[in-house]
């Protein structure tokens, strides 16, 4: 589920982008690319996912680091109802605490760190997004800091340092969104944790048996992917004003038109 989760992530960037103020496009993308990455950050606590698997032995490191902590938590906060399971994947990364949490650290961390910092979170977001949607994403990635470089004010390191807050949004949105996206499965995600639910501290969200999908399936590879790829490039700043106006002039007869008849 990992192409997934880094597309829905990247369309709720760009959806997320205007509202926290990162209007431009430069700034949209660069929000939405760090969205789309840390959306599959949270499967961290699994050690054969992409993201632990990314920087080799650094970042297998981190996520055993990661299974141990979420199995200590998961085993002081259990409920009598929750289930006998040993709490390290699919628990404390996917929560909305563990997602605000790495959101505050992030906007902390760029903000005292300034463009350098900032450079660093978009690039391991860019590099996680490329270990889902595969090795294509390389050369247009590259293609994107071609463009940045040749039509992005001049001050470009400025432009960096605007957005060190909003990536903070951006990596706690991503997050989110992962744990919204493993709520639809027939697992279900914990993600109100620690709000007890049923008698249960990590009581797992999932919609009705009906509406639940299993992951790599034909409902997700057909349905789901599909159309969020569609939306990815419709919720690019302009795009959208561009089809609309294209579908209009091809619509509105003109004047000449207008005339004979």
């Amino acid at each position: 589920m990992g192409r997934t989760h880094a597309l829905t992530g990247w369309c709720a960037g760009l959806a997320v982008a205007p509202v926290v103020g990162a209007g431009t496009v430069h700034q949209a993308v660069v929000f939405a690319a760090t969205t789309a990455g840390f959306a599959l950050l949270p499967d961290l606590d699994h050690p054969g996912a992409r993201a632990s698997r990314l920087l080799g032995w650094f970042t297998g490191a981190i996520s055993w680091f990661l299974r141990r902590v979420s199995a200590a938590v998961y085993a002081l906060t259990k409920g009598p109802r929750d289930e006998k399971v040993t709490g390290k994947h699919r628990h404390l990364s996917h929560t909305v605490l563990f997602a605000v949490g790495l959101g505050f650290l992030t906007s902390w961390g760029t903000t005292e760190g300034g463009p350098w910092a900032v450079f660093g979170v978009v690039v391991l977001g860019l590099l996680l997004a490329e270990g889902a949607l595969g090795d294509w994403l390389l050369p247009v990635s590259g293609a994107a800091v071609g463009w940045w470089v040749w039509t992005a004010p001049p001050d470009k390191a400025a432009q960096l340092a605007e957005i060190s807050g909003w990536l903070g949004i951006a990596v706690a949105v991503g997050c989110f969104v992962h744990c919204l996206g493993d709520a639809l499965t027939e697992s279900g995600c914990p993600f109100l944790f620690p709000v007890p639910i049923a008698g249960e501290t990590w009581y797992e969200i999932r919609p009705p048996k009906a509406l639940r999908f299993r992951t790599g399936k034909k409902v997700e590879n057909r349905l789901i992917f599909p159309v969020f790829a569609v939306a990815a490039v419709v919720l690019i700043p302009g795009v959208w004003e561009y089809l609309f106006t294209t579908a209009q002039g091809l619509l509105t007869p003109d004047g000449t038109q207008t005339a004979v008849q």
